[in-house]
């Protein structure tokens, strides 16, 4: 039987792989980025959700980057960041769980980040909290979905030089971090797409409320 597996973010690096991984293991993927839908705003979320009907799987991979510290930082941004990385996953969630729980089967994951056990800058005040906050959601929607056959996990990425990261580190920095990891290699997409993919499989059934670090070994916990 053919899944639909929506991915946010899915014109990303990260995001894109996951698309990919999630296509070979026989999904059909509907990708919702900035071109579809503005996760910023609730109601482009919850029109693009009612266009595609239901998601036996969902991936929240899109992530709003606004840096700032704490002394510059305002509401706006702070808003911002929060509506596409927490309250988009919220939506989505709303849209496609109750046909997930009503078919008995379901996978949500959420990608988060590895900066929340270490926040490498001030700037990414924002973006850490946001991420944080979505493990908490994550775990809250383990424990209220899992009666249902619907298991909610996350995955949190290290660093990896994908396009977007290249813009906003610098080079010595992917060198640093890399050097510190238990592997001492440069991490990929497909890393993270990998282990996303096989959270939305049968065999994870028993997997759920977890957050899974793919660094490499950089962050033990």
């Amino acid at each position: 039987m053919e899944r639909t597996a929506v991915v946010t973010g899915g014109a990303g690096a990260i995001g894109g792989a996951i698309v990919a991984a999630l296509a070979a293991g026989g999904h059909r993927t509907v990708v919702l980025d900035r071109d579809e839908c503005d996760l910023a705003v609730s109601d482009d979320v919850r029109r693009a959700a009612a266009d595609i009907g239901h998601a036996d799987v969902l991936v929240h991979a899109a992530a709003a980057f606004d840096r700032a510290p704490l002394a510059e930082i305002d509401l706006a941004t702070w808003r911002r960041v929060h509506a596409v990385n927490v309250e988009a996953a919220l939506l989505l969630a709303q849209a496609f769980a109750p046909g997930m729980a009503e078919r008995g089967w379901g996978r949500i994951v959420h990608v988060v980040s590895d900066t929340i056990w270490s926040p490498p800058h001030p700037e990414l005040l924002a973006y850490v909290t946001s991420k944080s906050a979505l493990i908490g959601l994550t775990r809250t929607l383990a424990v209220t979905l899992g009666g249902h056959g619907v298991t909610v996990n996350a995955v949190a990425p290290g660093l990896t030089p994908t396009p977007a990261a290249r813009e906003g580190v610098e080079r010595q920095a992917f060198d640093a971090v890399r050097a510190r990891q238990a592997l001492p290699r440069a991490l990929v997409p497909e890393d993270v797409a990998g282990t996303v993919a096989f959270l939305c499989t049968d065999v994870a059934q028993a997997i759920t409320g977890q957050t899974l670090n793919v660094d490499g070994g950089l962050i033990f916990h």
